[in-house]
């Protein structure tokens, strides 16, 4: 609001005194916890921050005061180590609190979402439930679904379907939480909730697949964060899905509703789904993005990954300063000095890499000193060992590409010093892999495409001319790489096309088409997921798959 953010101006200098005297308050507290004068004097100026934010109607920033003020007074006077959470919360809190004050008063602008990260820190050390995304977000909840063409299907087939798209969400949901391919995770999850709305679009219960859908193709398409509450959210909807194929009057809660409007609206989609639903139930797109959102927060709260990404460039700059080095010592004109300035920067790259975690790293550039020193002191530098050190640098370089990327990845074996030309072969077997999964990744695709122009041209054979060979060359590749299982559902898949749709003279179903469809989907996730995968994960994906193959009427292997 206008009227808080310029009032903020006229209390300012009242209010800061005030939120510090409660953070010096506060940490005094935290050295003495038998000093409950201390303690008291923290809640009286908190109570005074919430009464001014009150009357100048900042409302996220009066929440995150009362919040802060309702932990403050539910901590006694000496508490112990299990309290410790609780004073964590609070300092940050009224760190955040401070930051964020200061952005409205330079900005003019309120942000109240910003602040719910903050909120929910000091829920959760108090044992609370957390505040939704959704919460400073309101929609009309009551537009009607528009109704589409009806399945078929008799109800008892519908929900015979209805599992097994619903064992497709859940695959997707558990590589989601995970973080496995997360992308492509998300896009199964679409897809099975898509079709499930398919089948109930024109019951009450269809209503939650299809702003479930719309929701899922914005979180694709906005590339909107895998944060823990939307991970609880798409957790929600499964629990959601089991009582929605068990009850024919089932309605979706008003409050999951609003969640997954919140996501449509925040990633302003171009999507179909999401379209729709945006004008159905009026959506207009909010005043930030999710990334903005993150970035704003990670300014409030302190440093995130963009350090690590800092990091990482420069830890990349002095990496090519050392292979100039290595560069001029391999053709012999390198100065005496430079072996000096060398053996400095190695020594300091060591160090650096173990203190950002990146231990093993460290260990193969420190195991290399000795052996600069001796160079600096008129040993030649041979060819054996300039081959090592380039090796370890090579190495240290794949590994700082980790912070680069800032995402989260499963720890690398730790290599011991002296394997690391071992471990950049395994690496480079690693990207041989890595293209085959591709290849098979784009013969997935393009039978999926084949199948969708075969459907829409009312079955022009034409269409599907190459996919039994383009299949089969993914069998191949799977063979390959020892997805015995994986191969086996493809090449079933390509006879199902050569069979039944190029050979025959009838088309099969669209419901027929849309298994077929399922069936490449589950595959091409399970390819998506690649050495990510975990194994028990692997299991769970081909499976799925082969419930879409079984339901094609081909036998499948156990």
């Amino acid at each position: 609001m206008v009227t808080g953010a310029t009032s903020l101006s006229m209390v300012r200098d009242e209010l800061f005194v005030t939120m510090e005297e409660a953070e010096q308050s506060l940490e005094h507290f935290i050295a003495e916890r038998n000093n409950g004068s201390l303690l008291q004097q923290a809640v009286e100026s908190l109570h005074q921050v919430r009464g001014t934010l009150n009357l100048i109607e900042l409302a996220g920033a009066e929440l995150l005061a009362q919040e802060i003020l309702q932990q403050a007074t539910d901590i006694p006077a000496g508490a112990g180590a299990e309290r410790d959470g609780q004073l964590s919360a609070l300092s940050n809190a009224l760190h955040v609190l401070r930051r964020y004050l200061e952005n409205v008063e330079a900005s003019r602008q309120e942000m109240p979402e910003l602040l719910l990260p903050a909120i929910n820190d000091l829920r959760q050390a108090g044992a609370q439930p957390p505040l939704p995304e959704s919460f400073f977000f309101s929609a009309r909840l009551d537009q009607p679904r528009p109704r589409i063409a009806a399945s078929t299907l008799d109800s008892a087939a519908r929900v015979e379907e209805g599992r097994r798209l619903r064992h497709m969400y859940q695959v997707g949901l558990l590589g989601f939480i995970r973080e496995q391919s997360i992308q492509a995770s998300l896009k199964l999850m679409a897809r099975a909730v898509a079709r499930l709305d398919s089948l109930f679009a024109n019951d009450p219960r269809g209503r939650l697949c299809w702003v479930a859908a719309a929701a899922l193709e914005a979180q694709v398409e906005g590339q909107l964060l895998a944060r823990k509450s939307r991970k609880q959210l798409f957790s929600r909807v499964d629990r959601e899905l089991k009582q929605l194929l068990a009850n024919p009057q089932y309605e979706v809660p008003r409050s999951l509703l609003k969640e997954l409007l919140y996501l449509v609206a925040l990633a302003d989609s171009r999507g179909p789904l999401a379209s729709e639903v945006r004008n159905v139930f009026g959506l207009t797109p909010l005043p930030f993005t999710d990334q903005m959102l993150e970035d704003e927060y990670q300014r409030l709260s302190g440093p995130g990954q963009a350090v690590m990404r800092s990091l990482s460039t420069a830890i990349r700059e002095e990496l090519a300063s050392v292979k100039d080095s290595l560069d001029l010592l391999g053709r012999g004109t390198a100065q005496p000095e430079s072996l000096v300035t060398l053996h400095a920067q190695l020594g300091k790259l060591a160090k650096t890499l173990g203190m950002v975690g990146l231990s093993s790293a460290g260990n193969a550039l420190q195991v290399q000193l000795p052996i600069v020193v001796s160079w600096s002191e008129g040993a030649s530098a041979d060819g054996d060992a300039l081959n090592k050190l380039a090796d370890a640098v090579l190495y240290v370089e794949g590994m700082v590409a980790s912070l680069e990327r800032g995402g989260r990845h499963e720890p690398r074996p730790q290599t011991q010093p002296g394997q690391e030309a071992e471990s950049f072969a395994s690496h480079q077997l690693t990207e041989a892999r890595i293209v085959v999964i591709d290849e098979a990744k784009a013969g997935l695709a393009l039978a999926k495409r084949a199948i969708t122009a075969y459907l829409e041209s009312n079955g022009d054979k034409m269409h599907l001319a190459n996919v039994p060979f383009s299949l089969q060359a993914v069998r191949g590749g799977l063979w390959f790489l020892g997805q015995e299982r994986a191969a086996l559902l493809v090449g079933s898949c390509a006879d199902y096309i050569q069979t039944q749709m190029l050979e025959s003279q009838q088309m099969p179903s669209e419901q027929m088409l849309e298994t077929l469809a399922d069936a490449l989907t589950s595959l091409e996730y399970f390819l998506e997921g690649g050495a990510m995968l975990r194994r028990d994960s692997e299991s769970s994906v081909l499976d799925l798959a082969a419930e879409s193959v079984r339901a094609l009427g081909l036998p499948v292997a156990a």
